[in-house]
């Protein structure tokens, strides 16, 4: 699962890491960023395949979405928008394979968060901020939708790929967001349309995660400190 992410930098910083891509309209989320504990329902800069220039050059651009993913057909007032699109099956599960299809995106972060069930209860758990180990940016794997409100305003909205953790994230979760390579952004954004190679855990050894304080667990709690490493409650011993 990915149910939480940061992003520590500017929208412009954000921006100029992915020069790659158009920067589309996303002035509105200059003032929201950085965002240190970024969650669903909010707004978010991702990078889709998108006409770069008329009539039909396509290419890499930045757009706003909100994280949830409403297809065109979900009625309002259903249960909650999926957050995560769990790889197996995503071709085939009739509220992603559509959007997997044709509409796949980039979620630039500088990192994102998972809780550890220390003790096995489900209660207690110990957060842990998950980056790469050069501390450079990277995108997360997402596929898009529109959906129109009641008044007709056209929603982009998201949500991230998850697969099977690495040896690093499998110390504190049975589930990871699919990082993508950056050789391999182009592929995921491609009309091509079932790269399921590519929804495959991260090497570990290219990665790092750190216990952070317990604050992070409310989405009001968006300050630098966030992130900050702390010693971590002692895991039960067995006697």
């Amino acid at each position: 699962m990915c149910g939480r992410v940061y992003i520590k930098t500017s929208l412009e910083e954000l921006v100029r890491n992915f020069a790659f891509a158009e920067r589309g309209a996303i002035d509105a989320l200059g003032n929201r960023f950085p965002r240190y504990n970024g969650a669903p329902t909010l707004d978010y800069p991702i990078i889709i395949r998108d006409m770069v220039r008329e009539p039909d050059v396509m290419g890499p651009v930045f757009a706003s979405a909100r994280w949830g993913l409403m297809p065109a057909w979900m009625k309002p007032g259903g249960r909650p928008p999926p957050i995560n699109a769990r790889c197996e099956g995503i071709s085939t599960n009739g509220l992603f394979r559509s959007a997997y299809r044709s509409r796949r995106c980039l979620v630039p972060i500088n990192g994102f968060f998972e809780w550890k069930d220390i003790f096995g209860t489900g209660k207690n758990k110990q957060p842990y901020a998950i980056a790469m180990a050069d501390g450079s940016p990277f995108a997360l794997a997402g596929i898009w939708e529109i959906w129109k409100d009641p008044a007709g305003i056209e929603i982009r909205n998201f949500a991230i790929v998850t697969c099977e953790p690495n040896a690093m994230m499998a110390q504190i979760h049975d589930r990871m967001p699919v990082v993508l390579h950056r050789e391999d952004y182009e592929r995921w954004l491609s009309p091509e349309p079932d790269p399921n190679d590519l929804m495959k855990p991260f090497p570990a050894e290219l990665m790092t995660m750190w216990p952070i304080g317990r604050n992070v667990g409310s989405p009001k709690n968006d300050t630098a400190d966030i992130i900050d490493p702390i010693d971590p409650d002692p895991e039960p011993t067995l006697i």
